[in-house]
This record gives structure tokens, C-alpha cells and sequence, in this order.
């Protein structure tokens, strides 16, 4: 049958080793994983001609890894395997795109009969892959992004495959990169775009604030609940929902989230009755989960619970190629909106936007034009309209903020944050709270409550920069 590679997903070790040696012995390259996880691994690793895979699993079913595989390698078949023959399942397999289905016990004749003509589909597969990615080429930014380069390209071609798809989406990328972005072309690509899109900004609300935003309330659930709340989850029912920075999820409420992923079930605060939703979820993170996981602040499982489909968005200053692209759409936008007749940019000026760094990615940029447009005097953008240091880089000055200036407000720490790059804001963050307290005489209610931040999310601030009030009333 020729040297093709197979992958193998099944939890029980026996069915494993069996298929190994049927497939071996035809010739195949075979690579088994002993779960739906590890076997999504394996798909981000390398390409496979073809899966076999179990239907029933813990953690990660067949068809949720088939879904996978029908986003991450379109053109690779997928047969399932399960004891339990019932046309429902057989149904439900091949409406999410499996090739074919056997039931236990099989003969390896009726197994390899069902492999070879799944093989023969392949090239009709890779034919209508190929559709799809002519098809990529010529919507550049899908009406949302704007940008030609290789980078981009393979977002736009992943945004495309699963836009058809219900599989969980992890969006990451440093801030300012599109994440929403791309959860809104999703949307608008999908059988979904009819129905709501509904973003949560994970970092901007308390904890009982945000599962009670995400989950809703019955009536009397806690002080406060005058009248029943109906969640997100319930609202974006039909369509998608987006939860940005979901790394700043606290751990209990990462395990409620769990539950509702798992199960497609939300049951209100207070209430006893679940309540089925049907939502496609795509959820955002600046910062590594991996890592977070290492550290014991995200849960294992629902980081792989999230992690179905990864896209990872690149940061502008490695598609760099795009920057004249970006500055002529934000150009044409900004002078449009302000009335201003600019007919170009200086080649100063330009050759100081395609070599700076933009630690703030295309917001940045984006900020950048738009300054630039209410300065300029005349009908060409000069280099000093920019407001940009060209001897640093990735370092641009802070206007009307003087050497040693510590912001007040939770919105003048955003607009210092915007300006600097990652390495450096812990101290500035430092700064900024260390300041807050010591003006509040270390109380974190008041100190709060002056920077204009939640006290939970201040709180969050103290543990993660290591800041101890006792200590310091103590010193």
C-alpha cells in the first residue's frame, strides 16, 4: 500500500498495539497516542496521511479529536473505531466528516479494506484543499485585516479552516496583535455569522462579577440580585463567544468553565436547573498558558480543553512587509474621518515607520497615523509628526510625561504600558502601586479605589509583582 503515515489514537493499550502491527505489517509509518490530547500534539508536530482513532475516550472523545483533524489537517481522512455500533454514532461521525466507520471486533481484512478506500479519497480531499487556498489568496484581510505577507497568510488560511468548524480556538499574540480580530473573522466566516458575537474581557471584571456576567444569576442568588441575569453563554447561544485574556481567570472559576465546556451545560448562580448551550468558543491570551500551567495558576485540563485549535498571531515587527499596507489603510481612514487633505508621508518619515520595532503592534501603528494626521501642518506627514525617538527603536518618547513620572490612574498606567515595551512595564507597574499605597497609608481598599481598579484585580496586581502590604508596614 505504499509508505504512507498513520496516526493511531486509542486509550486501551491492547487495540493500540494491534492496529501498530496490522499497519506495520502493510508498510505503514505508524504513530500511536494513548489519548486525544497527546494525539492533537502529534498533529501540531507533523502531517498524517491518514487517523484511526477510537470513539470513546476519557477527556477527549473521537469525534472531538476528528473535529481537530477536519481544522489542523483538512486534507488527512479519519476512520473511527468504537464497540459500540449504533447508526446514532455512525451519523453523528461521518456529519463531522470522518471517512468512514467500523465497529469492534473487525477482521485486519475489513479494517485495511476501509483504509485503502480512504486513501483513494485522499486526492479529492487535497483537490478541495487546494479550492480553499486559492480561495484564501484572493480575501486579504477578509474585510477585517489588512496585511499580504507569508505570516499573515497562514492565519487567514487557519481562520478559514475552522471558521466551518465548532472546535475551541486559542488565540495568542502580544498585545495589540488582532486577537478580537480574528475571533470576529471567524465569526463572520462561519455558519454562525447570523447569530450573536459576544466578547467578555476576562481582566476587567471580579470574580463574582464575571461568572455572573458568563453564567448568569436566578433572583435572590446573592445580595444584590433583585431580578434573575441571564449569562453570556446563554446570550451568544447560536453564535460565538469570545473570552479575551482568559489567563486572568481565577482558578475557580477556571474549573466552573471546565464544567460548561465539558459538558455544554450552564447553570445559573443560585439556580438548580442547567440550561444546554450551543456556542462556538474562541478564547485569547498574551501570555503563555504552558508556562502558567507550570506555575500552578492555570488548570492542565482546561488549557487543553482551549488548546484545540491554536492560532498565533506575529507580532508587526515580524511581517514587516505589511507596514506599508497597514499606514496606507489607517491613512485613508483617519484622514477621511477628520477632514484633513494629506496626499503622503515624507521619506523620512516613512523610512523611520518600517524600521521601528512597535512594541505595541499595529494598535501602536494604527495610534501612531492617527497622531501624526492631527499634527501635520501641511499635506505631507514629516518625520517629527510622528512623535517617534528614531535613536531607540522600540523605545518611543513619552510626551508630556517628564523623566521619573509615575502614573495615578489605572488609564495613565494603560497609556504608559502602550509605550513601553513588555521587559520594562513590571516597574513601572511597581511603581504605580507602590505609590497608590503609600499615598492611602497601605490601604488596599482606598488605594483601589484612587487608581480606579477593582480590588480583586488590584490585589491580583500585588501578588503577581510580589508587593507584600505587611511586609512593607512593617519595614
Amino acid at each position: 500500500m505504499g509508505q504512507f503515515r498513520m496516526l493511531v489514537v486509542d486509550d486501551e493499550a491492547v487495540i493500540r498495539d494491534g492496529l501498530r502491527r496490522i499497519l506495520e505489517g502493510e508498510g505503514f509509518f505508524v504513530e500511536t497516542c494513548v489519548s486525544g490530547h497527546s494525539a492533537i500534539e502529534s498533529l501540531h508536530a507533523r502531517e498524517f496521511d491518514l487517523i484511526v482513532t477510537d470513539l470513546k475516550m476519557p477527556g477527549m472523545n473521537g469525534i472531538e479529536v476528528l473535529k481537530a483533524v477536519k481544522t489542523l489537517q483538512p486534507e488527512a481522512p479519519v476512520i473511527i473505531i468504537t464497540g459500540y455500533a449504533t447508526v446514532d454514532t455512525a451519523v453523528e461521525a461521518m456529519k463531522n466528516g470522518a471517512v468512514d466507520y467500523i465497529a469492534k471486533p473487525f477482521t485486519p481484512e475489513q479494517l485495511l479494506q476501509k483504509i485503502d478506500r480512504a486513501l483513494e479519497q485522499r486526492v479529492l480531499l487535497m483537490e478541495e484543499l487546494n479550492r480553499t487556498k486559492d480561495a484564501i489568496s484572493s480575501q486579504h484581510g477578509f474585510g477585517l485585516f489588512v496585511g499580504q505577507s507569508k505570516e499573515m497568510q497562514k492565519v487567514y488560511h487557519r481562520i478559514m479552516q475552522v471558521a466551518a468548524t465548532d472546535s475551541t480556538v486559542l488565540v495568542t499574540g502580544e498585545s495589540g496583535t488582532g486577537k478580537e480580530l480574528v475571533a470576529r473573522a471567524i465569526h463572520q466566516s462561519s455558519p454562525r455569522n447570523g447569530k450573536p458575537f459576544v466578547a467578555v474581557d476576562c481582566s476587567s471584571l471580579a470574580e463574582n462579577l464575571l461568572e455572573s456576567e458568563l453564567f448568569g444569576h436566578v433572583k435572590g442568588a446573592f445580595t444584590g440580585a433583585v431580578l434573575a441575569k441571564t449569562g453570556l453563554f446563554k446570550v451568544a447561544d447560536g453564535g460565538t463567544l469570545f473570552l479575551d485574556e482568559v489567563s486572568n481567570i481565577s482558578l475557580s472559576t477556571q474549573a466552573k468553565l471546565l464544567r460548561v465546556l465539558q459538558e455544554r451545560l450552564v447553570t445559573p448562580i443560585g439556580g438548580t436547573q442547567p440550561v444546554p448551550i450551543n456556542i462556538h468558543l474562541v478564547a485569547a491570551t498574551n501570555r503563555n498558558l504552558r508556562t502558567m500551567v507550570g506555575e500552578g495558576t492555570f488548570r492542565e485540563d482546561l488549557f487543553f480543553r482551549l488548546n484545540i485549535i491554536p492560532i498565533e498571531l506575529p507580532p508587526l515587527r515580524e511581517r514587516k512587509g505589511d507596514i506599508p499596507l497597514l499606514i496606507s489603510h489607517f491613512l485613508k481612514k483617519f484622514t477621511a474621518a477628520m477632514g484633513k487633505n494629506i496626499r503622503g508621508i515624507a521619506p523620512d518619515a516613512m523610512a523611520l515607520l518600517e524600521t521601528y520595532d512597535y512594541p505595541g503592534n499595529v494598535r501602536e501603528l494604527e495610534n501612531t497615523i492617527e497622531r501624526a494626521v492631527v499634527l501635520a501642518g501641511g499635506e505631507v506627514i514629516h518625520k517629527d509628526d510622528l512623535e517617534l525617538s528614531p535613536d531607540s527603536p522600540g523605545a518611543p518618547e513619552l510626551h508630556g510625561m517628564e523623566e521619573g513620572y509615575v502614573p495615578h490612574t489605572s488609564d495613565e498606567l494603560k497609556e504608559m504600558k502602550r509605550h513601553i515595551r513588555d521587559q520594562a512595564v513590571e516597574g513601572i507597574e511597581k511603581a504605580f502601586v507602590m505609590g497608590a499605597l503609600e499615598r492611602n497609608n497601605w490601604n488596599i481598599t482606598r488605594a483601589a479605589e484612587e487608581t480606579g481598579i477593582l480590588r480583586p484585580n488590584f490585589q491580583g496586581m500585588l501578588k503577581r509583582l510580589g508587593i507584600s502590604v505587611k511586609a512593607q508596614m512593617e519595614k
